[in-house]
Order: structure tokens, then C-alpha cells, then sequence
């Protein structure tokens, strides 16, 4: 055999390692982990809930109203009273004011519209 072969044969094939080396450690981490697991919430007694909720009280009754005694004798002077209105403006005044009557509205919508005769 050659003398290349042979020192082919004979050198070990170089392959990439890994380094295992052991991993280091996060000591804020694992203090915090600690303190997390070995955390006890405080007891509660029972009647801890007393401070944060209102007992509750129904309300009072309402009373029924009272109808008058003499009930006809109400609604016959209601009924003689005259209403206020809010707008006292006479019709014909509105009308002034809006420039004319419905009546003269209407005929203007019903108006035909002049023809443009430059077409």
C-alpha cells in the first residue's frame, strides 16, 4: 500500500465535539424560585369579608296614596279651567311671518315649472 493510504487510514477522522461543560447556574433565579415556593399566604379568619361588604336593609315600604274625598268635586274645576298653551301665536300671524298661507304653498308646489327655451 502507499504510504498515503496508510496515513490516511491511521489519522482519526476529525469530527466536530460539543463541549459539555455543566451549565452555570442563575443564583438571582433560583433565590427567587426559593422565595416563591416557600411563600404562605397569610389565614384569613372568618368574618375577614365583614369589612368589604355592606349588610343589606330592604327599604321601607312606600305608603299608598291618599284619593281625595271629594274626588268629583276636583275634577269638575279641573275641567272648568282653561289649558295654557305654550305658543300663543295666532295663525294668521305665523303665517305672516313665514310668508303666506299653506294654501298658497301648496298652489306653488302644484305650479308647473316654467320650460327653459333655450334648448
Amino acid at each position: 500500500m502507499s504510504l498515503l493510504r496508510l496515513t490516511v487510514q491511521r489519522t482519526p477522522a476529525f469530527a466536530r465535539s460539543f463541549s459539555v461543560s455543566a451549565a452555570r447556574k442563575d443564583l438571582i433565579q433560583d433565590l427567587y424560585v426559593n422565595q416563591l415556593k416557600s411563600y404562605k399566604a397569610p389565614a384569613k379568619g372568618a368574618d375577614a369579608h365583614t369589612q368589604h361588604v355592606r349588610s343589606f336593609a330592604a327599604p321601607a315600604t312606600p305608603a299608598a296614596p291618599a284619593v281625595p274625598s271629594d274626588l268629583a268635586g276636583e275634577m269638575s274645576k279641573f275641567d272648568a279651567t282653561e289649558p295654557t298653551l305654550g305658543n300663543t301665536a295666532t295663525p294668521t300671524q305665523a303665517a305672516a311671518e313665514t310668508g303666506g298661507s299653506a294654501q298658497e304653498f301648496l298652489e306653488a308646489m302644484e305650479a308647473d315649472l316654467p320650460k327653459n327655451t333655450d334648448h
